[in-house]
């Protein structure tokens, strides 16, 4: 993901000298993994489950198994991931070790379910993985493309805005330098000769720092809210009758934080009520604690305004590709291969009802951090944001792998 504006090279130059002067570690504070460009996503689930004690001794984060070995494996109709699998080939046949199975990708009958199951038998090897204290369940969460309405000027209902990217917001790439920060960016504004961390959500929304990057008006600030935690989504302008998308820009750098966890811990709810309908009912009975609930989370995500050609097509996750309605997932992309097939082993939300099929690594997200994590993509509309808004399940991964790369021995047999 890259800024819409970058800095002119006089900039830079003047840059590599005042970053001396910053206090790294102060800027490591608002690091974060680049987050998606549509949801992602997401900035994350409304809330996230304290983590379970350890159940198993320390391993490797990543063992081979057999396709037999994953749950539900042959009763996957394989023809409805392979949209997933196509897109993001498209980006992953640029790297040689990836070349051999997306090139026969192309050469295989879409149609027939049993040369699909036989192609990644063929191609590639699971690998289930496992957290850092060997245990092999995690959580996995969903996400949503949601739908608002606005305008293009502030006036009756609507009164709040979406903002794009503001100018005096930079994106430090440190990997060069320190390749142990590979995925981080550090994020912040030039004060002085410094480089400090952007302001929080509180304190942009306490200024007008933000005054001239409007992008439209909507008219529900809490909607507006659970936009940005989703990463992107649709907004229907009644005065042109248009459906624009509002995709992932950038974000101000600071760490997501859970309004959910935040009820939670103010006694407001139970963890088991914290959904994203639970949370939006608690805002309409405490109108004037709304403000402090949402600015609890010091993340800001900015937008850009996208056409809607296509309103079958998700928003484009990390890889820049369209996402697949509940075929895609947000991953951390520390452990799990961006644009990787991943096998998933979960149940439906509020339910012990299996869901188990193949999904692709194609978006990343604020909140989605650890080895066994996903946050699983359903799509657009009611349903979907219903779906998205209660799932918070446990689950277990298999990562495929092409048989042509080679895995680091830490990998496990």
């Amino acid at each position: 993901m890259s800024l819409n504006r970058l800095p002119t090279n006089r900039f830079i130059k003047r840059l590599s000298v005042t970053i001396s002067t910053v206090s790294v570690a102060v800027l490591l504070a608002a690091c974060q993994t680049t987050p998606t460009t549509s949801t992602g996503s997401p900035s994350g689930p409304a809330v996230t489950p304290t983590p379970s004690k350890p159940s198993a001794q320390p391993g490797p984060a990543m063992r081979a198994a057999s396709f037999a070995q994953l749950p539900g494996w042959n009763r996957d109709d394989l023809r409805e991931a392979w949209p997933a699998l196509q897109s993001s080939c498209s980006v992953m046949i640029r790297k040689p070790e990836w070349r051999a199975a997306c090139s026969a990708a192309q050469q295989v009958n879409a149609a027939d379910a049993g040369l699909l199951r036989a192609y990644f038998e063929s191609y590639f090897t699971p690998y289930q993985l496992f957290n850092a204290d060997g245990s092999d369940s995690g959580l996995v969460t969903g996400y949503y493309e949601p739908l608002l309405k606005g305008s293009r000027r502030r006036g009756g209902a609507y009164q709040t805005p979406l903002y794009q990217a503001p100018d005096d917001l930079l994106t430090i790439d440190m990997a060069s330098a320190y390749p142990e920060l590979k995925n981080l960016r550090l994020r912040g504004k030039v004060v002085g000769r410094k480089v400090v961390p952007y302001p929080s959500r509180a304190e942009l929304m306490q200024s007008n720092a933000l005054v001239g990057s409007e992008l439209v008006w909507v008219d529900d600030p809490v909607e507006a809210f659970f936009l940005q935690v989703q990463g992107s989504g649709r907004v229907y302008l009644p005065e042109t009758r248009e459906t624009i998308r509002m995709a992932y820009a950038d974000q101000n750098g600071r760490p997501y934080k859970s309004i959910g966890r935040y009820l939670v811990d103010k006694g407001e709810m139970d963890l088991s009520q914290a959904s994203a309908q639970n949370i939006k009912a608690w805002v309409k009975a405490n109108p004037a604690r709304k403000e402090e609930l949402l600015n609890s989370n010091p993340s800001y995500v900015f937008f850009k305004e996208e056409k809607l050609p296509d309103p079958s097509k998700g928003p484009k996750g990390a890889q820049g590709i369209p996402l697949t309605p509940q075929r895609s997932i947000a991953i951390d992309p520390q452990h799990v291969p961006l644009g990787a097939p991943v096998f998933l082993s979960t149940t439906l939300p509020n339910s012990d009802k299996p869901l188990q099929r193949l999904v692709v690594a194609q978006d990343t997200g604020g909140a989605i951090r650890g080895v066994v994590r996903a946050d699983y993509f359903w799509g657009f509309g009611d349903e979907a944001e219903d779906m998205a808004g209660s799932m918070k399940q446990r689950g277990a991964m298999w990562v495929l792998l092409p048989k042509t790369m080679s895995v680091p021995a830490t990998a496990g047999n």
